[in-house]
């Protein structure tokens, strides 16, 4: 099948393009600027998707005559379009321009390019470009007071709205299987709805949660260096960092808000998380939850810790409140130990005196004195006795804040190979468009090897061909043994059920399954949930104590970490130290690759 899709190169058009790409469409990406177009068509190549560039200028009528030319088209979708001259001397998009401030030459201008121009690229294409089930499709607005009302814009819409009616109304006279709708971004066969969030210009999600200027909000973007263009692309094709880069952004336009942020690093490549420590270095006035230890250290000047029983305020960054944790905890331990010492001690003397007492009191013949005296002393041991019940619930006490974690168990097998994954100048892509530079690296039993870059450089899909799952080419020699058993703690996982009947689908020895889920910090109340009732964090310990419950020569593990805490995180780094288990990972937290991995692959872009 194939489509075109004018204004392609950028935002809901190239949204369009990729999800249509990979739903098997040949994609003809329109756009007016062919430097643009060409580097759209690259990205899409890059995704496997068979894309080529076709040049339409919407405000050229001339140009647009040779679309004719193309063939067999399935699906037009008219998405290109100008937003009208909403441009001030502010230096930034207008949004609330005044109705009054439009020329007419802004509004033919405007309604050229969005009405004359789409509708010339259908009169082209109608006679013999589109096959005889083709569909049309104009990408439009909601012409409402409740929407973004640019004059000549929503006049241009209101009028390419009555002309896709209009067509649809002669299609169905002429009975002409060609169908056209006017939609409002609800394409049914790719479900979008102007009511989905993930379907909406990113600007106006981000105004429907916060109240800003936009030149305020384009000013915190740059500060996170956010290209700027994402405000006019679908919410929903966003990057997960892009995505939190952008609501970070809108936490800090009120200068009277008190930022609560939570786990902002998760899914961030280290770059981007140096990118966003640095960003909220130079703010004030907020609280961040997260696990990773180095952004605490970058950003923090105050670390709030809930320990067992108490919430202790430390002046200072994480590592500052480790070290002073640990301090008071050696401090707590030994006099635990000096404790323990004293009640040996006094249960040992008490018992003497109480013998030796009970003894006295029964000897045949003694005197009314000594029998007095027994008894004295039988008193006092007892008061000793209650006195080391005393220090026993007091070192109870002393205790209270010492956190304990038990040792995680793995089903490790060592391999009889010695070597389990052999890469010689090995690379993956699509198309001949290589994801990174060629690597070499060899991964022998009981070594750990850490896989590192930016976001989209290839770290999962590398994963994803050692599994079987990569739809894209490699190059290179490539080793690796056929059949050993892997184990995988996945980036993106859907698990669901009883964990009963979860550990029976994946052939779990259950008690080891539920044993490892509780050292994890789970709490037994938990185990009679459906998974997908759990929290993020608990979904991501089912996902972790699965892969360390079943028989495995090699781990496959990616971004094991996110969603887990400091102490689940020293947990894993013990059991990898314990068990020297043969692994590829690919994780973001530094100071973990540095602590655990045997080899740091570092990838890098072609």
């Amino acid at each position: 099948m194939k489509t075109h899709i004018t204004g392609a190169n950028k935002g809901i058009g190239f949204a369009l393009a990729q999800n249509l790409g990979h739903r098997g469409y040949e994609v003809l990406v329109g756009a007016r600027n062919e430097t643009r177009g060409q580097e759209a068509v690259e990205k899409l190549k890059a995704e496997g998707i068979t894309a080529k560039f076709v040049k339409v200028d919407l405000d050229d009528l001339n140009q647009l005559t040779s679309l004719s030319a193309l063939t067999d088209i399935d699906l037009l979708i008219n998405n290109a379009g100008i937003s009208g001259n909403i441009h001030s001397d502010k230096g930034h998009l207008d949004m609330e321009k005044s109705a009054f401030d439009y020329s007419t030459i802004d509004l033919e201008e405007t309604i050229k390019t969005n009405f004359l121009g789409t509708h010339a690229v259908i009169k082209e294409l109608l006679p013999h470009s589109l096959t005889e089930n083709a569909k049309i499709i104009n990408i439009t607005v909601p012409v409402s007071q409740e929407y973004w009302m640019p004059l000549a814009y929503v006049t241009s819409k209101a009028a390419q709205n009555a002309m896709t009616f209009a067509f649809g109304h002669q299609f169905k006279k002429d009975k002409s299987k060609k169908q056209n709708t006017a939609d409002k971004y609800s394409v049914e066969s790719l479900s979008l709805k102007i009511t989905d969030r993930n379907s909406q210009f990113t600007y106006y999600v981000l105004n429907e949660l916060a109240e800003f200027e936009q030149w305020k909000l384009e000013r915190e973007l740059s500060l996170l260096k956010v290209d700027l263009e994402i405000l006019w692309r679908p919410f929903g094709s966003l990057s997960g960092g892009e995505q939190t880069k952008c609501l970070l952004a809108i936490l800090f336009l009120d200068e009277d808000n008190f930022p609560l942020i939570d786990e902002p690093t998760n899914h961030l490549d280290i770059e981007s998380r140096k990118i966003v420590a640095d960003y909220l270095q130079k703010k004030s006035g907020l609280i961040v939850v997260s696990h990773d230890r180095n952004f605490l250290d970058e950003v923090c000047d105050h670390t709030l810790a809930i320990e067992r029983q108490q919430i202790v305020l430390y002046q200072g960054n994480f590592s500052t409140y480790e070290r002073e944790k640990q301090l008071r905890d050696n401090f707590e331990l030994a006099e635990d130990e000096k404790l323990r010492k004293d009640i040996s001690r006094l249960k040992k003397t008490s018992l003497e005196k109480r013998d030796w007492s009970n003894q006295r009191e029964n000897v045949a013949g003694a005197t009314f004195v000594d029998k007095k005296v027994a008894k004295k002393q039988n008193q006092r041991a007892k008061s000793i006795e209650k006195r080391m019940g005393q220090e026993v619930e007091n070192k109870e006490k002393l205790l209270k804040n010492i956190e304990k974690t038990e040792p995680l168990v793995m089903n490790f097998q060592p391999s009889h190979h010695k070597r389990l994954i052999q890469f010689e100048n090995f690379s993956l892509g699509f198309t001949e468009k290589l994801l990174f530079q060629p690597i070499d690296f060899s991964l022998k039993v009981g070594e750990i090897a850490a896989i590192v870059g930016p976001n989209g450089q290839g770290k999962s899909s590398i994963i994803k061909y050692l599994s079987g799952d990569f739809s894209g080419e490699h190059s290179g020699f490539v080793q690796f043994p056929q059949g050993i058993r892997l184990s995988f703690v996945r980036q993106i996982y859907d698990n669901r059920g009883y964990l009963k009947d979860f550990a029976t689908e994946y052939q779990l020895d259950y008690e080891l399954f539920l044993a490892n889920l509780r050292k994890l910090g789970m709490e037994r109340k938990q185990f009679s949930q459906k998974i997908e009732t759990m929290s993020q964090g608990q979904q991501k310990k089912v996902e972790l104590a699965r892969s360390l419950s079943q028989e495995a020569e090699l781990y496959l593990w990616d971004e094991p970490l996110n969603y887990l805490d400091v102490f689940n995180r020293e947990q894993i780094i013990q059991l990898l130290e314990t068990y020297h288990p043969t692994m590829l990972l690919v994780e973001h937290d530094q100071a973990f690759v540095e602590k655990i991995s045997n080899q740091i692959i570092n990838l890098k872009d072609t």
